[in-house]
């Protein structure tokens, strides 16, 4: 009974211990902060637009890189219906030649 109670207290020691350490190394009073971003709201739905115009060149050119290619929806923050609709609007305009497909190369 009484080596049960030493190795009881014995293993309870080495236990507190590591509990303390844990506590020091989570409150750093220097710590930084994680950047949170904030979500990203469709800009056709809050301006409550439904269907986007291949003509509005300027809009459609605000979804394509300097390269030319199209931006992803998890940059833009447009909705699924949105986003198809930005990609069939500068499909059209690639086709009848209001944007390039690529820009030349220097």
């Amino acid at each position: 009974m009484s080596e049960e109670n030493n190795t009881n207290t014995q293993n309870s020691q080495p236990k507190e211990a590591a509990q303390n350490q844990e506590n020091t190394r989570t409150a750093k009073p220097f710590a930084k902060k994680r950047f949170e971003s904030r979500r990203k709201v469709c800009k056709f739905c809050a301006e409550k637009i439904d269907h986007i115009d291949y003509k509005n060149i300027q809009l459609i050119k605000s979804f394509t890189m300097d390269s030319g290619k199209i931006l992803s929806r998890r940059i833009t923050g447009t909705c699924a219906k949105h986003q198809r609709q930005v990609t069939q609007a500068i499909k059209r305009d690639r086709n009848l030649a209001f944007l390039a497909y690529c820009l030349p190369k220097k």
